[in-house]
């Protein structure tokens, strides 16, 4: 039987205590075996001065799972052609795990543009999603779809800009983010300006 492992995209800029959760939740519902998150080197979507640079978000994240043995960071698109798509991303490590059965799991906020996504059938019909709720989230035709699966999780509304802005103005973030996180960001002075 295949492995099944989620896809847990992201900026993580920085990875925070609400990526951790719903990545532990959809271990613990038996959603998937592991939970792979892929650091994005630069969303399509997002505007690139606030991200830090790619390695250091890739450490934060080695740092947030070290412990976790079922949960790993992926730099694979770090060596694909920039804007990264999911849907390119997917066709990668298929090709290059084809022993594994992969799916991806995003908000219930990002359905309602998901038609937007690049090659964003074959990524529902190949792959399937798992969502997990966010507070005030639109609806989508797409949640009738069968290969969507709802997982049940916390609904969390920790953002990174929070975060970030918060480190900016030298207010503590302890508690949003994991220790070794906390300690990484203050060693290497990230967000600060």
């Amino acid at each position: 039987m295949k492995k099944t492992v989620g896809l847990f995209f992201g900026s993580f800029n920085p990875i925070h205590v609400g990526h951790l959760i719903i990545a532990n939740t959809m271990l613990e519902e038996k959603a998937v075996n592991e939970v792979w998150f892929i650091v994005s080197p630069q969303n399509p979507f997002k505007k690139q001065n606030t991200l830090a640079h790619e390695f250091d978000r890739m450490d934060l994240v080695e740092a947030a799972i070290a412990d976790h043995f079922s949960m790993k960071a992926s730099d694979i698109e770090f060596h694909m052609p920039k804007p990264s798509y999911t849907a390119d991303t997917l066709a990668y490590l298929t090709d290059k795990y084809p022993e594994v059965e992969f799916k991806l799991i995003i908000g219930q906020d990002n359905l309602k543009n998901f038609p937007k996504w690049k090659n964003h059938e074959v990524i529902l019909n190949q792959y399937g999603l798992l969502v997990y709720p966010r507070p005030n989230a639109k609806t989508s035709p797409l949640e009738q779809h069968k290969n969507v699966k709802f997982i049940e999780a916390p609904q969390m509304d920790i953002s990174a800009t929070f975060i970030r802005k918060s480190i900016k103005n030298n207010r503590s973030v302890k508690y949003l983010v994991p220790d070794a996180v906390l300690e990484r960001i203050n060693a290497k002075k990230l967000f600060i300006d």
